[in-house]
């Protein structure tokens, strides 16, 4: 994966919805060029798909929780987490707690009754968030792509 890749990549992270002739004139590169470099970046595994980001606040989703959760029946925790809508991202962790979730619902007192719901499971440790500085930040900028021309051909960037 070279700079122009990474080009690629934090263009679509920013918008997945741009053209691939928008993408060409922002990098200076060929329609057919930049369509067969997002095609082998998509077979690699690097893009594994294309969303839409939506608002939970125009959704009616107006408190977000990061929920540390300690469970002793890890199975039937993760059977209950699929079926919950609340949780919007979940990962196994080490440490005193089993798990880390993303909850978003729509008001303090639906979280508290989700949270109610799960100590059926186990026990957790809160964090309401009080605003949001940046979410979904690219793994690619072009600062990432310059440093690493730079490392490799000293003088060009």
């Amino acid at each position: 994966m070279d700079h122009i890749d990474r080009k690629i990549l934090e263009i679509i992270h920013g918008n997945a919805r741009i053209t691939i002739s928008e993408m060409s004139r922002i990098i200076t590169m060929s329609q057919p060029a930049v369509t067969e470099r997002l095609r082998k970046l998509e077979d690699q595994g690097v893009i594994t798909g294309y969303r839409a980001v939506l608002s939970p606040s125009k959704l009616g989703k107006y408190t977000t929780a990061f929920v540390l959760f300690k469970s002793n029946n890890c199975k039937e925790f993760e059977a209950f987490v699929e079926g919950a809508s609340e949780i919007v991202d979940f990962y196994r962790t080490s440490g005193e707690y089993n798990y880390l979730l993303k909850v978003v619902t729509a008001t303090s007192e639906t979280l508290e009754t989700f949270l109610e719901t799960c100590n059926a499971f186990g026990f957790s440790s809160t964090l309401v968030v009080l605003s949001t500085r940046f979410e979904d930040k690219s793994l690619v900028t072009s600062h990432d792509a310059s440093n690493i021309i730079s490392l490799f051909h000293p003088g060009e960037s």
